[in-house]
């Protein structure tokens, strides 16, 4: 009889009418203590006489589905930001969650559904990029939280599916948290501490809307310590603000090896040994274990140091998201139809190509020298110029396809000139032979910027202006500039095509170069949007989701996570480019903005000759709040605008607009009083209406 019933809750029936929770509690009840410790790490080993499968909690879906072969892979976030455009980041992570649908079943009849094969995606990272010189700040969608929080929800909904659906497609999962961004050689020691304004103004918002807005499934916690304990142990941040002030009910995995960080040397030194790491993670109420460190539960509940009842808690949490994946009941799911072929097929590649297209930022354009005519004599130069890894960024899939810089622009001009002229920091050819070959060239095309080669997660990089996946100097590295200043020097009109992950210090750049264009880590489509825009078939729209600073003595000690003098909301000095900046080969004229139904009405002409659109951005300022932000993005709206037409462009006025800290409640409430609603094309170039709320 309790064998019937496991088996029907476990994989045989799926016409049960138990809940989830219920089928879970039923499953685990006949489990001895060494079976349910082997599910409550990523890698769980199936137990045949209960008809529980293999199942493997890691897998990876940052802009595309990654690290298990061919799929097609998007811009990476940093550059999905640039869009401002979250139905467009929903429509590829539907896209995403399509592919891993087809690449699970594929695993499935395969016979064996390994890491990179399951259903859990840890993704979005939702981190605040509070200092450029963090590594994994392509990773994420930008310095603002509104932004983050916006698209960060897009992501969630596209790879979760309809919530009515009979089964979940996926699992989308908010990370790190919390207050976690670098620097990467110390993540396993690091203490965060900041005030309680800073975390819930800045820190806190993305994952709260992801929690309950969007319904995330799971949350990982970051390796680093917050106020003393680590993430995996914090009962402020799990237990009183996560599962309590926000009533989460989904599962927390750690970081991979964080637990493992408790005790281990040179790490926190929280815990003294494996099983007090092991105990104390689990009653703060981390689920899943990325590593191995779960493997002392059992020495754990033996020293007393545990309960069983708190493994079973974690458990039900873990079986009954099995069971509504349809992991263990293989429910009939939507998806199911989906053909084999539309894994990078040509409707995704043509999606990659569409998200690239509003992602590259114009910072600069002397003279109108873009769009390029077609009969201007151009050559391609840089150590970027064909490198198809470098479009695919970090955490990426490997696609068959991919159209770097050089092949879209030998698909316009067959003849065209590439040279490397030098690496990324260094192999520098010699500059006289280089402007022998460019003796008739009117223009070069520079294809510059660093590479994920030397930014990214924890890595062992060691070269001028980089440490361990993060970066010391935030200046493009000295070989490229000389070069670009011989060039200059020479006579040579240079378009410097900036690919990073991360804002770069361009001051002299600005100087020796015609036209700056920003395109991140593009993805497999790239090559031939840049070609397009750099030519005027797409007209450039993306807008920063981060502030370019001018050099580092700009910013703030890395190590201190204190807002003051971060981000365009605290940063009082003049920056390079500033946040939501990007210009267009049009021009847009703001009008004077009413309030009308409760939506600040924004009459936007466009006044150039190009049809293109326009981001036109909400912020906001309490004026009596001398404590607080310059300024905070509250709204924003990707608008097409013919040209010489004016659209009005309503944005909502919410009692969320109105967020303030209230220090007495110790938190973000809406406040009455007077506000200043800026809005315009940027954050620097400002219109203002003063309203009372």
């Amino acid at each position: 009889m309790r064998k019937t019933l496991l088996l029907c809750a476990a994989a045989l029936c799926v016409a049960c009418t138990e809940t989830p929770e219920k089928q879970a509690r039923e499953l685990i009840a006949q489990m001895t203590i060494e079976e349910k410790t082997g599910q409550m790490m990523s890698s769980t080993a199936g137990i045949e006489r209960l008809g529980i499968p293999d199942y493997n909690w890691w897998n990876e879906a940052l802009h595309g589905v990654a690290r298990s072969g061919k799929a097609t892979v998007f811009p990476m976030p940093i550059g999905m930001a640039a869009s401002f455009d979250e139905p467009l980041v929903y429509e590829v992570f539907t896209v995403v969650s399509d592919e891993a649908r087809v690449k699970n079943r594929q695993a499935i009849a395969s016979g064996h559904v390994g890491q990179y094969q399951g259903l859990s995606f840890w993704t979005p990272n939702i981190n605040v990029f509070r200092d450029p010189r963090w590594g994994r700040g392509m990773e994420t969608y930008g310095e603002d939280p509104y932004l983050t929080g916006q698209l960060g929800m897009a992501v969630v909904r596209g790879l979760q599916g309809p919530s009515d659906a009979p089964v979940l497609k996926a699992h989308a999962c908010a990370k790190h948290f919390a207050v976690h961004s670098g620097p990467e050689w110390n993540r396993h020691s690091y203490n965060a501490v900041v005030s309680e304004r800073d975390l819930r103004e800045t820190y806190l918002p993305a994952f709260k809307d992801l929690v309950t807005k969007a319904d995330v499934k799971e949350v990982m916690i970051a390796y680093n310590a917050f106020r003393g304990v680590p993430c995996g142990a914090s009962d402020y941040l799990i237990n009183t603000i996560l599962r309590g002030e926000w009533g989460y009910k989904g599962l927390i995995v750690s970081d991979c090896g964080a637990i493992s960080n408790f005790f281990e040397p040179g790490c926190h030194g929280y815990s003294e040994d494996g099983p007090h790491a092991a105990a104390t993670a689990i009653r703060a109420g981390t689920d899943l274990n990325c590593g191995d460190s779960y493997r002392f539960i059992p020495e754990a509940i033996g020293q007393g140091l545990l309960d069983e009842a708190d493994v079973d808690r974690s458990l039900v949490r873990l079986f009954s998201e099995r069971i509504r994946l349809g992991e263990l009941t293989h429910n009939t799911a939507p998806w199911d139809h989906l053909s084999d072929d539309i894994v990078e097929g040509e409707a995704h590649r043509s999606l990659s190509r569409k998200m690239a297209e509003e992602t590259v930022v114009l910072l600069q354009n002397k003279g109108g020298i873009l769009p390029l005519k077609a009969d201007t004599r151009i050559a391609l130069m840089g150590p970027n110029a064909d490198d198809k890894e470098m479009m695919w960024g970090n955490y990426n899939p490997i696609p068959e396809f991919t159209t770097t810089l050089a092949d879209g622009l030998k698909a316009r001009i067959p003849e065209l000139k590439v040279l490397r002229g030098c690496g990324i920091v260094g192999e520098k050819e010699d500059a006289a032979q280089l402007l022998k070959q460019l003796k008739d060239i009117d223009v070069v095309v520079f294809a510059g910027g660093i590479s994920p080669l030397y930014e990214g997660e924890e890595m062992d990089v060691d070269a001028p202006g980089f440490r361990g996946g993060d970066r010391t100097s935030i200046e493009l590295p000295q070989v490229q500039r000389e070069l670009l200043k011989a060039l200059h020097d020479a006579g040579k009109k240079l378009i410097l095509v900036n690919f990073s992950g991360s804002a770069m210090g361009l001051v002299p750049e600005t100087e020796s170069c015609e036209a700056i264009l920003q395109a991140w880590y593009p993805g497999e489509e790239g090559g031939a949007v840049l070609s397009d825009i750099l030519y005027g078939d797409v007209v450039p729209s993306g807008k920063l989701p981060l502030t370019f600073y001018k050099n580092v003595d700009q910013l703030p000690d890395f190590e201190n996570y204190d807002m003051k003098g971060r981000t365009y909301r605290y940063f009082e000095g003049e920056p390079l480019f500033p946040f939501g900046f990007g210009l267009s080969y049009t021009e847009f004229a703001y009008g004077e903005a009413s309030v009308k139904d409760g939506k600040l009405v924004v009459p936007v002409t466009n006044i150039g000759s190009r049809d293109a659109a326009e981001v036109v951005q909400l912020y906001v300022r309490k004026a009596d709040d001398t404590e607080g932000p310059l300024k905070s993005l509250r709204g924003f709206r990707r608008v097409l605008i013919p040209a010489g037409q004016t659209a009005e462009v309503a944005l909502p006025l919410t009692e969320e607009t109105f967020l303030s800290w209230d220090e007495a409640r110790q938190d973000m409430v809406p406040m009455k009083g007077e506000w200043e609603l800026l809005y315009g094309g940027s954050s620097h170039s400002l219109k203002k209406v003063s309203y009372k709320y």
